[in-house]
């Protein structure tokens, strides 16, 4: 007869809140999995009523979407927590928000609302500051990379060396100089499997033009959602935050 963990079961889930945090500065050189610890900590310090797993080994209900990579910044990283009791989300942003590191930062908190957060995120925009990177180059090479029908480049992966097509992947890109040594691109790309990054478009741009980087450049991601036709992303929280003012009103009727 199979073992059973002793004690009750753990408490239901009553409500989830969908998050929107940044990662700045110094702590874009987390891991997501130190990332995620730090969350789980700050829960814990926050005193916020998370919903627990059951078993011999319960962890915390939390559903981590498409997290960037170490070394990237980002405006636009998200998660979904379960809660085993019921918190208004703008408590939960704020208590959690003065539990985190500065540099974790905890931008909205929204109830969560039909369909699930993963299927209302295809697509991410990013911008790259490129010090050392003349403007007019980088154009050259952005304008050869958007001509070309494929472009694939090669990358190790933990499963081994995955070739990636960042043509397919890149939806629109442009390039601006912040200065004459400085050259910033802006770029939307869409999720694929693998995940098409920003050093990868840099490959990419690399590839097709002579385009010299003398010092690594600085990714930050700014925003993340359903890909529109005209090429902007969607907010995936505004659905909640439209059926959270729905029901306020039908309260106030």
């Amino acid at each position: 007869m199979p073992r059973r963990p002793e004690g009750p079961p753990p408490p239901p889930v009553v409500a989830r809140v969908r998050v929107r945090f940044a990662k700045r500065g110094r702590l874009r050189f987390l891991s997501h999995r130190d990332i995620a610890r730090t969350f789980e900590r700050g829960l814990r310090r926050a005193r916020i009523p998370v919903a627990f797993s059951a078993g011999f080994s319960p962890h915390p209900r939390v559903s981590w979407v498409g997290a960037a990579p170490t070394g990237a910044a980002s405006e636009a990283e998200y998660f979904e927590v379960a809660l085993s009791a019921p918190m208004e989300p703008e408590q939960v942003r704020a208590a959690l928000d003065a539990a985190l590191p500065p540099g974790l930062d905890v931008l909205h908190c929204v109830a969560a609302d039909s369909p699930p957060l993963p299927d209302r995120i295809d697509a991410s925009r990013w911008r790259l500051r490129m010090p050392g990177v003349a403007a007019a180059d980088l154009d050259v090479a952005v304008t050869e990379l958007l001509g070309r029908e494929s472009l694939t480049v090669e990358r190790a992966t933990k499963d081994g060396r995955r070739r990636v097509d960042v043509r397919e992947a890149v939806v629109w890109a442009v390039c601006r100089a912040e200065n004459d040594t400085c050259a910033i691109l802006d770029v939307v790309v869409r999720h694929t499997t693998p995940a098409v990054r920003p050093d990868d478009v840099l490959t990419a741009l690399s590839a097709v033009a002579v385009l010299s980087v003398p010092v690594p450049p600085e990714p930050t991601r700014l925003e993340q959602g359903r890909l529109r036709e005209d090429g902007t992303l969607a907010d995936p929280l505004v659905p909640d935050r439209d059926e959270a003012a729905r029901l306020v009103g039908q309260l106030g009727a």
